[in-house]
């Protein structure tokens, strides 16, 4: 099912009697695994995410972008947006998408990342917290990890928080998050960005930074030798 191109695929993660949709991206071979929690209103179609996970895969990282809310539920939440503001329960899907990736066989080798935008940021980040060890490193773009709570001081894994140099109220938000989260932890913040990256050069920067982040940590936390690297593929429903 894999080949030396890598692989992709449409996948269909089960959450309870239903089921949301992603897509799967692994290079061949893959060094690890970027979940991505998208933020608020978006989907896995989410332009900016679609550019990060394309870079992730250039620097040999698989990626899994994912809608965290059902169609149904997608469509309650066109009416309402309460769903893309709950925080515990954007956790619960990632979680749970999580749990799914590491029952695969042929992925549950690879170290794992969270990669979370705006709200999704949080949930990655509380996530995290509930998974432990199998999550190896997290980056924001532009998130609010304040919305995590309680759950930044039981982070354990290394997080990237990327935030605009425009973008002065969030990045006031993720500095007093910063304190509150692990030593091995950093604010990156991206000059002339406003918080949706639009300008020019500054999302390239942050697949840049999001890139190297991981390598160098989902990198150390596998570290095998580069003739038993795994040729990796993961199966769609």
């Amino acid at each position: 099912m894999s080949d030396k191109a890598g692989r992709h695929a449409a996948i269909r993660i089960p959450v309870g009697a239903d089921w949301i949709q992603g897509e799967l991206g692994l290079p061949s071979p893959a060094c690890g695994l970027v979940l991505f929690a998208h933020g608020s209103g978006s989907s896995r179609k989410s332009p900016r995410n679609q550019f990060v996970a394309a870079s992730l895969q250039e620097a040999g990282l698989g990626t899994l972008l994912m809608d965290l809310l059902t169609q149904e539920e997608e469509l309650v939440d066109l009416d309402s947006g309460q769903l893309r503001f709950d925080i515990p329960f954007l956790a619960a899907r990632l979680q749970a998408a999580t749990r799914w990736v590491l029952a695969q066989a042929e992925a549950r080798e690879l170290p794992l990342g969270y990669f979370g935008a705006s709200t999704g940021a949080a949930a990655a980040l509380v996530a995290a917290a509930e998974i432990g060890d199998p999550v190896k490193a997290i980056v924001s773009r532009g998130g609010r990890p304040d919305l995590a709570g309680a759950a930044l001081e039981r982070v354990k894994a290394p997080t990237l928080l990327i935030v605009g140099s425009l973008d002065s109220d969030v990045l006031a938000l993720n500095r007093a998050a910063l304190a509150r989260l692990g030593k091995e932890s950093k604010l990156s913040v991206v000059p002339g960005a406003s918080h949706l990256f639009e300008e020019p050069g500054t999302l390239a920067e942050v697949a840049r930074l999001a890139s190297a982040w991981f390598r160098g940590h989902l990198d150390s936390a596998w570290a095998p030798s580069r003739a038993d690297m795994l040729d990796v593929s993961v199966r769609g429903e």
